[in-house]
């Protein structure tokens, strides 16, 4: 049985190990946690089109293009002598921020429910239009990219159990409890300034 499952999503298992190795690189800031990202990225872009999930889907390709942004950003602030440093975005921002997204879920879900057979469209928005945020803000350093991820990862494995993707929803368990490690270890990094 357990065969079975490992060799019908090994694609998928594959992709959540590789998932695993960016976020515990990215916790000790290495800047070799962008090639497991795209790696893992690309082969998810296949995963979540197969499931129906094609908000996450479109996703994996703005995960691309942002583990490509975020390596040159690691890799050339560190070239320079310009380590990028650990900061946190004022209140005001956090605000803009949530509205935005609040605006592009609302948009994004009702254009997939109207026109497309897309699984839990609403669902589906926030943890792309979540994700994409927090993608950004994990590029910049920004300490509260940890916070953002919380909620998006938590709310994305109820998703994933929903489209039976359960080496991806079990991969988002565990980013639960690695996300508290890495928002504390940036924390402790941001508090040294």
């Amino acid at each position: 049985m357990i065969f079975n499952f490992l060799t019908e999503n090994w694609f998928e298992i594959v992709a959540a190990l590789l998932a695993i190795t960016y976020l515990l690189l990215a916790m000790r800031q290495d800047a070799r946690c962008w090639i497991a990202w795209i790696i893992s990225s690309l082969m998810y872009l296949f995963v979540m089109y197969s499931a129906g999930l094609y908000m996450e889907a479109g996703l994996q390709i703005f995960y691309l293009l942002m583990g490509f942004y975020g390596l040159y950003q690691w890799q050339y602030k560190l070239a320079n002598n310009e380590a990028l440093k650990i900061k946190v975005w004022p209140i005001t921002t956090h605000m803009m921020c949530l509205a935005t997204l609040f605006l592009l879920v609302l948009t994004s879900g009702y254009i997939l429910s109207n026109n497309t057979d897309a699984a839990s469209p609403y669902i589906d928005a926030f943890t792309t239009w979540g994700a994409i945020i927090a993608s950004y803000m994990v590029a910049k350093k920004i300490l509260e990219n940890w916070i953002y991820w919380f909620v998006v990862d938590f709310v994305s494995v109820f998703l994933f159990v929903s489209r039976e993707l359960y080496p991806t929803a079990l991969l988002f368990c565990l980013y639960l409890v690695l996300v508290i490690f890495g928002y504390r270890s940036w924390k402790n990094e941001w508090q040294l300034k």
